[in-house]
């Protein structure tokens, strides 16, 4: 233990008093974080601990299953100012490395999602958790890409088509399960229903307001009366404070927009980028790109150094090995 500090499980109201000890978050990663802390349950199973001094709450810890990604546990320290380099974050880190031994699922293995150059990403990396994966909330400019026209035979026959498509589609929540799980073989996903992946990704739980799909070789699945199949989507969402009292949304403010693609269609890159040109032809959006999605990192990555998009935050997760 540390001298002068006391540990216990989380009580009510220690948010409010860590609020007044914690300086703001650094970063959204952290305020996700600080939002999970919270009392002990076990549907879904989490434990978080305090430490005091004097009393007083100074710091706090959370470790966490979550039901998507089964293999390793979720965890987060976080540590007053004034009360770091006294070893309370190791001895929290300790204790939930003891608590993450009575997980029902029996996985132990940490992650944790940290932004370069603060205090948190030097703990979790002298804590010995290594980089799994980048991820990056990148801004695309109104205009960023040129409108581009769908993709015709050598008869001038459209082979190739942009509809909207509703959120409840099962194929389109099965086109969105099937990218996700395919840039997320670095931390595989658990079998989940259609159900639950709508849940997920595309109900009104999920913020999830519109869809825009592209389809290729229409000519062929016209033939054979079929669907052609989706080789892109794009899904947006609503802000999280859309309906907050007094909010107003500037003109400029962009629209989050889950971005994904078939990665076994040789003209993925193509697909992506058309649809990229239609979602900005007037307004910014964006993007998460997790450098997983090796299409969509290579389209944005040129917009970067065209000066047309921007990097807003940059992210690793980080985990035992």
């Amino acid at each position: 233990m540390v001298p002068d500090y006391t540990f216990r499980p989380w009580q009510e109201g220690d948010d409010l008093q860590l609020m007044q000890v914690w300086p703001d978050a650094d970063n959204i990663q952290a305020s996700v974080f600080r939002a999970k802390l919270g009392p002990d349950t076990d549907a879904p199973w989490q434990r978080s601990i305090v430490a005091e001094h004097q009393g007083v709450p100074v710091a706090a810890a959370t470790v966490y299953e979550t039901s998507l990604h089964v293999s390793r546990l979720w965890a987060y320290v976080e540590v007053a100012p004034d009360h770091r380099r006294a070893g309370v974050g190791r001895e929290l880190l300790a204790q939930l490395r003891r608590l993450a031994q009575e997980s029902p699922s029996g996985v132990t293995a940490l992650r944790t999602k940290i932004v370069e150059s603060t205090p948190g990403a030097g703990f979790a990396q002298w804590a010995g958790l290594g980089s799994i994966q980048r991820t990056r909330m990148v801004r695309v400019d109104a205009g960023a890409l040129a409108p581009q026209p769908l993709r015709v035979d050598g008869a001038d026959r459209l082979d190739q088509a942009v509809e909207d498509l509703a959120t409840g589609s099962l194929e389109l929540t099965q086109a969105v399960w099937n990218f996700y799980r395919s840039v997320h073989t670095w931390d595989p996903p658990a079998e989940q229903s259609l159900g639950r992946v709508n849940r997920l990704f595309l109900s009104d739980e999920a913020e999830a307001f519109g869809a825009i799909v592209v389809r290729d070789d229409v000519i062929a699945a016209n033939h054979e009366a079929k669907t052609a199949p989706i080789t892109a989507f794009a899904i947006s969402y609503r802000s999280l404070d859309a309906d907050a009292p007094g909010r107003e949304i500037p003109e400029d403010e962009p629209t989050e927009v889950l971005l994904g693609y078939d990665v076994d269609s040789p003209r993925a890159g193509e697909d992506v980028e058309q649809l990229l040109a239609l979602l900005v032809a007037q307004y910014p959006v964006v993007l998460q790109v997790d450098d997983s999605m090796t299409v969509l990192c290579e389209l944005v990555d040129a917009l970067i150094q065209r000066g047309t998009a921007e990097v807003q935050e940059e992210a690793l997760v980080l985990a035992d090995r």
